[in-house]
């Protein structure tokens, strides 16, 4: 059975970076796409990023393109964001998930195994 933790989140000052990884704690990631998704307080979860088995396709949310980039190695079963040029409305709590497929996308509904989350906390 695959689990996966969270890890990098913290608190930054807007414009400030965070890389945050996702890893699993046993198993492996493949052959599945990867997601990160985020749930603010008040707010419903929503898609983030995503990329695909072979890292050869990626998508973002429209609110962090530019900003965010999201890789993975397959070697060491790990998933990362990198988030640079933080906004407040960044704040949440960022999971990742493995999906159903190969190829991933923003879809929530292709995703079937969910991380616990690590916190990111962006001040003005």
């Amino acid at each position: 059975q695959v689990q996966l933790v969270e890890s990098g989140g913290g608190l930054v000052q807007t414009g400030g970076s965070l890389r945050l990884s996702c890893a699993a704690s046993t198993g492996t990631f493949g052959p599945y796409a990867m997601g990160w998704f985020r749930r603010a307080p008040g707010k419903e979860r929503e898609s983030v990023a995503a990329i695909s088995w072979l890292g050869t396709t990626t998508d973002y949310a429209d609110s962090v393109k530019g900003r965010f980039t999201i890789t993975r190695d397959n070697a060491k079963n790990t998933v990362y964001l990198q988030m640079n040029r933080l906004k407040p409305e960044d704040t949440a709590v960022y999971i990742c998930a493995r999906g159903k497929y190969r190829s991933g996308g923003l879809n929530q509904y292709d995703y079937t195994l969910w991380g616990q989350g690590t916190q990111v906390t962006v001040s003005s």
